[in-house]
């Protein structure tokens, strides 16, 4: 049988065993589970949704997140993704898309291509700093037919990797300015304000992701004061407020405590909350490490084969590296762990060489002997630490059944 990336299709109806290492596989009813489980909180609470299509990058999973519709918009990281899901909005099943990095120069040419190109999908754009505005505008003025931007406001609720500081003692007087930047540039209006809670990463339970999520909660409800009550002119307007990260998706329902008093806090604005999460479909061993879910919860899982064993060092070689897996790492120690055996795990790695032992260092007791588990050309499923990162390095998804059967096969995205 031809193993070639272009044959992949020649693998449906075949068992996931067959496929060809190493290989990404996706368990179709996982997905659907943990899929459906956020969709039934978020519309029990009332709130909407926008799903984050960076994790596995392609249109089977974005439309099963929108929900064929249901929910009308999303974000991308990457042009490419972007580019990506533009038949989404073609068929009329998507409305909206939030470009997800703090807007750039360059970009700006290809997001205005794709307006004009889908003039029924709303282009939003991400912005943190008032040096901003002069780029956007210098682009408007210099490019014809231009639309004013939507632009969500970034804020950092903690996770310091983009967005303006909501918490640190001095920070009022930079959210402010940046807000009457906005809104008394021509070139753009003020759609809303957007956080992602990235340090939610390191809860332990429902408890501490639930603070997390309520500090999401309580910086946009801070920098929603902000706006100038007289606007642009409209009497009132609709302000969105973005919340979310997988973590604290995970205990959304906790939210309603938080927003008690949204309606109240500024008399100029309709408030909608929304929630955003990109990871929930597939979840990893990092997701598992905040005790939010359970291993029937990991919808990836990568297959690789016994390439050596060494019984000195009481290890085996596999054939998946750090371009397979990733060097991502969590509280769940080694840098992928084996579905069956979870006490074996990759403790090493390099391009393409992954090294098994066994995670806790104990080497006594049943099954704790490398030639007594592994043998050469046997072969092995394992648990990603970060399924965004390893689900990029692949470039094709095996889709199986409850039974181990590939039934689909999903080509993503690549590049930026």
């Amino acid at each position: 049988m031809d193993f070639s990336l272009q044959s992949h299709a020649s693998f449906i109806g075949r068992p996931a065993s067959d496929l060809p290492t190493p290989s990404l596989i996706l368990s179709k009813p996982v997905l659907e589970k943990n899929i459906n489980r956020l969709q039934q909180d978020v519309q029990e609470l009332g709130l909407s949704f926008r799903p984050h299509v960076k994790t596995l990058k392609t249109l089977e999973i974005t439309r099963l997140m929108l929900a064929n519709g249901l929910h009308r918009g999303l974000i991308a990281s990457t042009l490419s993704e972007l580019r990506g899901v533009l038949p989404l909005a073609e068929e009329g099943i998507l409305n909206e898309a939030l470009y997800g990095l703090p807007i750039y120069p360059s970009a700006l040419p290809h997001l205005h291509s794709m307006r004009q190109s889908h003039p029924n999908l709303n282009i939003l754009i991400m912005v943190d700093s008032p040096q901003h505005i002069p780029v956007i505008e210098a682009f408007n003025k210099s490019t014809p037919n231009v639309r004013p931007w939507p632009v969500f406001i970034k804020l950092d609720v903690g996770s310091r990797r983009a967005g303006v500081d909501v918490y640190s003692p001095d920070s009022g007087p930079e959210l402010e300015e940046l807000v009457n930047v906005v809104e008394e540039s021509s070139a753009v209006e003020l759609y809303g304000f957007y956080c992602h809670a990235g340090h939610s990463y390191s809860s332990k339970g429902e408890e501490e992701a639930g603070r997390v999520l309520g500090s999401e909660v309580g910086g946009v409800l801070r920098a929603v004061k902000l706006i100038n009550s007289e606007g642009k002119g409209e009497k009132k307007r609709k302000i969105v407020l973005s919340i979310g990260s997988t973590p604290t998706a995970h205990v959304v329902r906790q939210v309603k405590q938080y927003l008690t008093a949204e309606r109240s806090l500024n008399s100029a604005v309709d408030v909608d909350v929304e929630v955003h999460a990109g990871n929930y479909p597939t979840n990893d061993l990092q997701q598992l490490s905040t005790d939010l879910i359970t291993p029937a919860d990991l919808a990836v899982r990568v297959l690789a084969e016994v390439c050596s064993v060494y019984p000195r060092r009481n290890e085996a070689l596999i054939n998946a590296g750090t371009v397979a897996l990733s060097k991502e790492t969590s509280a769940v120690p080694g840098f992928g762990r084996l579905v069956d055996k979870p006490e074996w795990g990759v403790v090493r790695m390099s391009q393409e060489h992954g090294i098994l032992g066994l995670l806790n260092g104990e080497s006594e007791g049943e099954g704790k002997k490398v030639d007594d588990v592994f043998h050469v050309g046997q072969k092995v499923m394992l648990h990603c630490q970060h399924a965004c990162i390893t689900a990029a390095q692949h470039f094709v998804y095996y889709v199986v059944d409850g039974e181990e059967v590939v039934r689909e096969t999903w080509v993503p995205w690549k590049g930026w």
